[in-house]
């Protein structure tokens, strides 16, 4: 016979069963959509594209004097665009909640 206790906790396991945990159970998955295998394959890109830059302008035929202040300027003008784009973002946000 079950008490008390053990009927509430029977009754809390099944209130912190998710969808997952309940197909899982049936031997099913939730089916993933295309966001979900495109993502990571365009995070990878993203990735490799980055570093190709970035050796491409370490190898660069320029003097490294000149190398480094090209790279300074554009590391702040990149950070300046962020910058705009964060502050944009708020923006939109905060008139969107008011």
């Amino acid at each position: 016979m079950l008490s008390l206790k053990d009927l509430k906790n029977t009754a809390q396991d099944l209130r912190d069963l998710d969808k997952d945990d309940l197909l899982e159970l049936l031997g099913l998955e939730t089916r993933r959509s295309s966001a979900d295998a495109l993502l990571p394959v365009l995070g990878a890109f993203s990735v490799g594209l980055l570093l190709g830059a970035g050796v491409g302008l370490l190898l660069a035929p320029k003097p490294g004097a000149e190398l480094r202040g090209d790279l300074r300027t554009r590391l702040k003008d990149g950070q300046e665009a962020l910058t705009k784009a964060a502050d944009q973002a708020r923006a939109e946000i905060s008139n969107r909640t008011s």
